[in-house]
């Protein structure tokens, strides 16, 4: 246990060990213990009134420090002019002071039992202690405070554990408070409402009971604020889906995060059925439907930005399993230049778009990174003279500057169906979310010969393939050379994490023999993230897209017959400039944005 000292969080004391490591300048030290007193007052004014605007029975009473007060006046650090020093900084720079090991937690590694069920809610949120893990029969708890002795023995001896404090965050510790023990008493609230034996009956494995139990409305209030949490705690880990899996005696929360699914809950099975109905209600799906799949959305507030969830249920062994795919407007809509194209490429692209009609493809398997090239470049494309009409199975993002339509077959509303539609209604540029038939290509062609630019999408490994794969739909060789325009093949690689990125050398030849060819000889300087908490330990934080652009030239035009090899075609490009997926992924190796395992996994048939 550390050792207690003079006031260690005294305004004198704090902007002592900041200075003393360069973190905060004489003027600014200076115009802390200027301001502290009034900050202080204001501070605590709005504690109390966002403390008086929540339902919250549990209050944060620590008293406002000069931690607070320093975060509060938003200074940029002295050493370093390009970072902020902020909440963060601060308790680092103090805990490698006090000797006191330092964490910032990572929400996905946390046991939610372990934090919720060590000490009472209202405990830790009035000494802000937070359990975190278990190590050698040792409770490791994170505070703010580490010098607050008989917090920690009272901890100690509730637990039947030794106490190892750690520094983190004031911020973070209130948030994962609120999440965790607000996640935890709706579920638990729900569950105890719950009435009935455990066994689902919406599984293969079929019992037969014989009292029914009624299911927890959806409208539940511990109900709604468990789905509230999810999609929270959703948008604060960048998940672009999440899962929700109902299995034998449990259901499975899993967050897919740059690309790799994560567990972070594992829920009692009898509020799934619950869970599931409060999905449908805000997705607006049949909650009485439970044997079909469904597809729905929802809209809700990011942030401050709309963003928009697709919902889609299906019936798996033990009920029936939800999937949420996040569509973030960021990620959806980004400048074309931030998407991964080299220099050369890109210009090749944008003259693709520039095209006053003809056809251009966008290619890659499921999750390449397609629906945010072609919403990328239809908000490029967009402006007040021009009409964009898109037809979308389902509509990703709702976009007001686009006329979008949605697939019901039900109906009659195919792809190629409401192409035909489409022509009277004055068109410019037409985006269609896939070319899957010969009646959307043959529709598709039409539009282009008829002066309209029209983007879609073929799912193929790569851009000589597309070519291929048109010619085996059923479309005339002819009637490609006149419309196809160009091919954009893409995949996405994970980037070196930035906060833990460190370099070291690699054999060219080791590289060449295991298919990555560098054109170089000896050793070649290439980085990776050692795992820290921002990345998780992965190494990895965030992806960019590897592209490969195809240009339909003349020459390409001609050899694009009914019996052509794609290897043809691949050869002919790449002698007119193409640069293939696996020499864009080698190329951002070499420039240290990712590395030689993500390219490999990526890339494998281009090898």
């Amino acid at each position: 246990m550390p050792k207690r000292r003079s006031d260690p969080f005294s305004p004198e004391n704090v902007c002592q060990v900041l200075l003393k490591k360069g973190l905060l300048s004489v003027d600014q030290k200076d115009e802390i213990l200027r301001k502290k007193d009034g900050l202080q007052k204001k501070l605590e004014r709005l504690r109390a009134m966002r403390q008086a605007s929540t339902s919250s029975k549990a209050r944060v009473q620590s008293p406002i420090t000069i931690i607070d007060i320093i975060s509060a006046l938003d200074f940029i650090r002295a050493d370093d002019p390009e970072k902020a020093l902020d909440e963060e900084v601060i308790y680092e720079t103090l805990a490698i002071e006090w000797k006191i090991p330092y964490k910032k937690i990572d929400p996905l590694k946390l046991d939610i039992d372990l934090v919720t069920g060590t000490i009472p809610h209202s405990f830790a949120m009035k000494h802000l202690a937070l359990p975190i893990d278990v190590k050698d029969k040792s409770l490791i708890v994170a505070t703010a405070n580490p010098f607050n002795v008989e917090v920690m023995d009272d901890i100690a001896r509730v637990s039947h554990m030794k106490v190892i404090p750690v520094v983190s965050p004031k911020t973070d510790i209130v948030k994962l408070m609120n999440e965790f023990f607000g996640f935890k008493r709706s579920i638990t609230a729900a569950e105890h409402e719950y009435v009935g034996p455990s066994i689902d009956i919406g599984n293969l494995e079929q019992y037969v009971r014989l009292k029914s139990a009624d299911e927890l409305p959806s409208d539940d209030q511990h109900i709604v604020n468990a789905v509230n949490h999810l999609l929270s705690y959703a948008f604060d880990q960048r998940a672009s889906d999440v899962h929700i899996e109902p299995k034998r005696e449990v259901s499975l929360v899993r967050m897919r995060i740059d690309g790799i699914l994560h567990t972070v809950y594992t829920l009692p099975k009898a509020v799934h059925p619950a869970i599931v109905s409060r999905i449908k209600a805000l997705s607006r799906l049949d909650m009485a439907e439970k044997r079909k799949p469904q597809d729905g959305r929802i809209k809700t507030d990011k942030g401050g930005v709309e963003a928009e969830i697709r919902v889609s249920t299906i019936p798996v062994a033990f009920g029936e399993k939800i999937v949420m795919r996040i569509m973030d407007p960021d990620i959806l809509f980004q400048e074309l230049e931030n998407l991964g194209f080299s220099s050369g490429d890109l210009i090749r692209y944008q003259q693709f778009i520039s095209m006053p009609h003809g056809i251009v493809l966008v290619c890659g398997p499921t999750g390449s990174g397609k629906s945010t090239t072609l919403y990328s470049t239809l908000r490029e494309l967009s402006t007040p003279e021009i009409n964009i009409t898109t037809i979308e199975d389902p509509i990703e993002m709702v976009h007001q500057e686009f006329n979008q339509i949605s697939v019901q077959p039900v109906v009659g509303v195919t792809f190629g169906s409401i192409l035909r539609n489409i022509l009277r209604q004055d068109p410019d540029i037409i985006m269609i979310g896939e070319m899957r038939d010969l009646e959307t290509a043959q529709n598709a062609i039409q539009a282009a010969l008829t002066g309209h630019l029209v983007l879609s999408t073929l799912h193929t490994n790569d851009a000589p393939s597309a070519i291929t794969r048109l010619l085996d739909l059923g479309i005339p060789p002819f009637l490609i050379q006149a419309t196809l325009i160009g091919v954009l093949a893409q995949r996405l690689v994970r980037k070196v994490c930035v906060h833990c990125k460190e370099s070291f050398e690699m054999e060219t030849s080791e590289l060449s023999s295991i298919g990555l060819e560098v054109h170089k000889r000896g050793k070649v300087k290439l980085f990776r993230g050692k795992g820290c908490v921002k990345c998780r330990g992965t190494g990895c934080l965030g992806r960019t897209g590897i592209l490969e652009v195809l240009p339909f030239t003349d020459t390409i035009k001609k050899i694009a017959t009914a019996d052509t090899d794609p290897e043809v075609i691949r050869v002919q490009a790449r002698k007119e400039g193409m640069i293939t997926l696996r020499e864009n992924a080698i190329k951002k190796l070499l420039e240290g944005k990712t590395t030689y395992q993500e390219v490999l996994r990526i890339t494998w048939e281009q090898a």
